[in-house]
C-alpha cells in the first residue's frame, strides 16, 4: 500500500528544504529510522536537546509538518512574524502557560506533528539529562504515538557553551519505533504518572544508536 503523503504548506515546505540544504551543504547530515514515522495522526518526535540546531536538524528532512516550540521572547518583528507563519508555538520561558498547551492539544488532537524535548532545557555537556514530566503529560494527555529521536553530532557543532556554530562535522539523527500511549501511561491513579511516561521515553532515546557504518 502507497503511503499518503501529508500537505504541507507551501512557506514550511521552503523554509524545511532550506534546512535540509543547510545541514547537508555545511555538514554530513545523516539520518537512520525514517521507516518508523508514521505519515498520519497525531505525532509527537521526542528528542534529546544539545544544540541551537536540534529542531531545524531533527525535521528537516520529515516530509510532514512538524510544529515546534520557541520561546515567547523570540517572538518580535520580522523573526517573529516568521515563527508565527510556520506555526511554531510560543512557549513561557519558565514554564509552558496554558495557552502553550492549548495549542499543543489542539495541534495533536488535528493530527498534527509537535516536537518536544523532554529533558526541558539543552544539555551543557552533550549527555542525556533526567526529562521533566512535561513530556510524559503531553503524551498520556493527548494519546498521539511517540517516536523517540536521538541526535548526535550537534553539540559539538553547536553545543549551549558554542557562541557561532562550527562549520563541518557529523551529525546524524536516529528515529526509534514508536511507542503507543498504552506503553506508558501507568494510569490516573499513579502518584507519579507523567514523570514515569517521560522516564519511559528517555530510555527510549537512550536505546537508540546509529547504524554501524555511520560515524559521529
Amino acid at each position: 500500500m502507497t503511503k499518503l503523503q501529508p500537505q504541507i504548506p507551501l512557506l514550511y515546505n521552503m523554509v524545511r528544504v532550506a534546512a535540509d540544504c543547510y545541514f547537508s551543504t555545511l555538514y554530513n547530515y545523516t539520518l537512520s529510522g525514517q521507516q518508523h514515522i508514521p505519515y498520519q495522526g497525531g505525532l509527537i518526535f521526542a528528542a534529546n536537546h544539545i544544540s541551537f540546531y536540534d529542531p531545524p536538524v531533527l525535521g528537516a528532512r520529515v516530509k510532514r509538518q512538524i510544529s515546534y516550540f520557541a520561546r515567547d521572547t523570540l517572538y518580535k518583528g520580522l523573526f517573529g512574524k516568521g515563527l508565527l507563519a510556520i506555526d511554531t508555538i510560543p512557549v513561557a520561558r519558565e514554564n509552558a502557560d496554558i495557552k502553550s498547551l492549548k495549542a499543543i492539544f489542539k495541534t495533536l488532537k488535528s493530527a498534527g506533528a509537535v516536537a518536544i524535548f523532554p529533558e526541558g532545557t539543552r544539555s551543557i555537556d552533550g549527555e542525556l539529562a533526567d526529562p521533566k514530566p512535561g513530556a510524559g503529560m503531553i503524551a498520556c494527555k493527548s494519546g498521539a504515538t511517540v517516536i523517540p529521536t536521538r541526535i548526535f553530532g550537534t553539540y559539538e557543532v553547536f553545543g549551549r557553551t558554542i557562541n557561532r556554530p562550527k562549520i563541518g562535522g557529523d551529525i546524524h539523527v536516529t528515529y526509534g519505533k514508536p511507542i503507543q500511549t498504552s506503553e506508558l501511561d501507568l494510569g490516573k491513579n499513579h502518584p507519579d504518572r507523567y514523570l514515569e511516561a517521560s522516564r519511559l521515553i528517555m530510555s527510549r532515546i537512550a536505546d537508540l544508536e546509529p547504524p554501524k557504518n555511520i560515524v559521529v
